[in-house]
């Protein structure tokens, strides 16, 4: 252990320390659960002081490379970035920073401040009721990109893109999912015994060449973001929709499961699949990262063949979303101050994107204006960029966790919670970019 280490050595610090052991633990030197000796003898060993150890195991913790393990002390940490918990292993780690970009989540101080309740509920309290607020139904179907059969409320967007997949996928099916994409759904998918079938992307979003390869591989759905991309921020242009369409078309049994989770405080317009294949599209818009994660709320719709069952079942479980939650909805959509609060929050968030690119741009790495609250961010070597961000009191999500088949490293930064010192940030940004993966000393 000491040996593979010491090759890899080339900076006598903490930050060259915790470097070194992280190009060992990528190279698969120090494979995932090895156990890492005391402080004191590494030190010894190295010649390095206790503090100066203590220090760079605590940059490997908060990377996300090490863990402790109980009586086992400190290890490896298990990457668990090939099965169910991809989201959550992106995340390890992430307690203690100045500045946390991992999270993908909209800053609070940006959200609509909720309605006041007062007196006896305003929403209907009998289970007979419709399942969704008519008025809120009607103010939904007006804005909705397209005239869909069926339109319900479910408990957020992954809540909806759960017991769709659950109604339309089998063990033993294949789904085209974006490469790279959110990790939770390839989390799904590997619950249910789906195999995805990556489909790359550009600046716009899956490419429709892509599409069409992956769709000969008989799937039984296609997954996809319209607009502010998580993780890229790519949003498709109009064309972009069109020429997927085009590609769709040629597979008519085929759904696809349009998720919008970025929503109204995504600067992009919205071009929807179901505008040329409403038959064939189910669209689920997210109000999380506009009016509150806590709300729960996203709306779905799509033609009545594929969610009349979901929603036959869902009335054998939960039945419906709270339609006290729905009202509370329907007052953050009409109630001007709140519609205004939430044009605000699209163009800050724009505006704190902006910042970002175009000091990134500066600093010789040019990225896409794209849009949304995240930044998909091109390293050298992910580990030695991780490093090197917490060096400086920032989190980022590792990019590995993203990827269904490999690309080239990246890291997820949410640039949509950096409110202020976008150079400094971005600069950092640049150094962790650059950072190269340590080389044996010659």
């Amino acid at each position: 252990m000491f040996a593979e280490i010491r090759s890899r050595l080339a900076d006598v610090s903490a930050r060259g320390l915790a470097e070194a052991v992280g190009r060992a633990v990528g190279d698969g030197a120090l494979p995932p659960g090895s156990r890492l000796p005391p402080v004191r003898r590494v030190a010894a060993e190295l010649h390095m002081s206790p503090t100066t150890v203590s220090a760079a195991w605590q940059l490997l913790r908060r990377s996300g490379t090490i863990q402790t393990d109980g009586r086992r002390g400190t290890v490896v940490a298990t990457s668990r970035a090939d099965g169910p918990g991809r989201y959550r292993a992106a995340l390890r780690g992430r307690s203690g920073f100045a500045l946390d970009l991992s999270t993908g989540v909209p800053d609070p101080q940006l959200l609509p401040a909720l309605p006041a309740l007062a007196g006896p509920s305003p929403a209907p309290t009998s289970y007979l009721d419709e399942p969704v607020l008519p008025e809120l139904a009607a103010l939904l179907r007006d804005r909705w990109p397209y005239l869909p059969d069926r339109l319900a409320i479910f408990d957020g967007a992954m809540d909806a893109v759960d017991h769709v997949a659950c109604s339309l996928l089998r063990i033993g099916d294949r789904a085209v999912v974006e490469n790279p994409c959110f990790p939770p759904l390839l989390d799904l998918l590997e619950f249910l015994g789906v195999q995805p079938i990556a489909a790359a992307t550009d600046a716009e979003g899956m490419l429709p060449d892509s599409l069409a390869a992956a769709l000969d591989h008989r799937p039984a759905a296609v997954f996809l973001q319209p607009r502010a991309h998580n993780p890229t921020g790519a949003s498709w242009s109009a064309p972009r929709a069109a020429a997927l369409a085009a590609a769709l078309a040629a597979s008519p049994q085929v759904y696809a499961v349009e998720d919008d989770s970025a929503g109204d405080v995504s600067s992009a317009p919205l071009h929807s699949l179901g505008a040329h294949l409403p038959r064939q599209t189910i669209h689920v818009r997210s109000f999380a990262k506009s009016h509150g994660p806590d709300l729960r709320l996203a709306a779905v719709a799509g033609p009545a063949a594929a969610l009349d069952p979901v929603l036959e079942r869902r009335l054998l479980g939960q039945g419906w979303t709270s339609r006290l939650l729905q009202h509370v909805l329907l007052t953050l959509l009409t109630d001007p101050a709140s519609v205004a609060a939430v044009r605000a929050a699209r163009d800050e968030y724009a505006r704190r994107r902006h910042l970002i690119v175009s000091a990134l741009r500066r600093q010789g790495l040019p990225q896409p204006a794209g849009d949304g609250l995240n930044l998909w961010l091109p390293v050298r070597d992910e580990p030695a960029a991780l490093i090197s961000l917490a060096s400086n009191g920032i989190a980022a999500a590792a990019g590995t966790a993203f990827t269904v088949t490999p690309t080239d490293p990246h890291l997820r930064v949410t640039v949509g919670l950096i409110t202020t010192g976008h150079e400094a940030i971005a600069a950092h940004l640049a150094e962790a970019a650059h950072s190269p993966a340590l080389a044996a000393p010659r």
